[in-house]
C-alpha cells in the first residue's frame, strides 16, 4: 500500500470533484477520531493493486505490520485504475460521495427497483432534482426518503428535464447498492 503519486491522485481528485464540487475539501480536511490518539488525525488516500483506499493515517500507520502480498483491504474502497490508466468510482464510495453531493436527484418509489438493477433514470421516476444541474455533472441518486441509492452522470439539465418526455433519460447509470448483490464476488 503507497501514497498515490501526482497523475494518481489528480486523476482522483479530478473525479470526486465531479460529484462534491467545493464540498471535495470536506473529505480531504475530514478529522479522524480512529486510534489510540487523544489528537484526531486525518483521513488519506492509498493505493493497493490499482484500488484506491480512504484511510485514517493512523490506520495505516497499524497497518505497515502487515506484508503488502497478505493486504487485501485497508478503510474504504472508493475506485480503482483501470489498465488504461482511468479511475473509476465504485459503489463502495457512495456513503462518502452523497454526505458531500453537489448535485442530487430523488426517486419516487416506484423507480427505485428499476435503478438498482442497474437502469438508468427516466423523466417518469424522477421526484424532485437539485438546480443548476448541467449535462455531464456528477449525481448522487437518492431515495425519496433520503437514502442514497447510486451515482451517475447527468444527461440533461434541470430545465430541459422539464420539457423532457416521461421516457427521457435524465441520469445515466453509473454505480448502484444493487451492484452488492449482482457483482458480490468482483467487490
Amino acid at each position: 500500500m503507497r501514497p498515490l503519486d501526482e497523475a494518481e491522485t489528480t486523476a482522483v481528485f479530478e473525479k470526486l470533484f465531479k460529484f462534491t464540487g467545493n464540498n471535495l475539501k470536506n473529505i480531504v480536511e475530514n478529522p479522524s477520531h480512529e486510534g489510540p490518539d487523544p489528537n484526531p488525525g486525518r483521513y488519506c488516500f492509498r493505493l493497493n493493486k490499482n484500488k484506491v483506499y480512504y484511510v485514517s493515517d493512523s490506520l495505516v500507520k497499524r497497518a505497515t505490520n502487515i506484508a503488502r502480498v497478505n493486504l487485501v483491504s485497508l478503510g474504504t474502497c472508493i475506485g480503482k485504475f483501470t489498465h488504461g490508466g482511468s479511475f473509476h468510482l465504485t459503489v463502495q464510495c457512495l456513503s462518502l460521495v452523497a454526505s458531500n453531493a453537489k448535485h442530487k436527484v430523488w426517486l419516487k418509489p416506484t423507480s427505485e427497483m428499476s435503478y438498482l438493477y442497474g437502469n438508468h433514470v427516466l423523466k417518469g421516476g424522477l421526484g424532485r432534482i437539485t438546480e443548476n444541474i448541467m449535462p455531464g455533472d456528477g449525481v448522487v441518486v437518492f431515495s425519496m426518503s433520503d437514502i442514497p441509492l447510486g451515482f451517475g452522470i447527468a444527461a440533461k439539465s434541470t430545465q430541459d428535464c422539464r420539457k423532457l418526455d416521461p421516457n427521457g433519460i435524465v441520469v445515466l447509470h453509473q454505480a448502484d447498492i444493487g451492484e452488492y448483490l449482482r457483482m458480490e464476488d468482483e467487490l
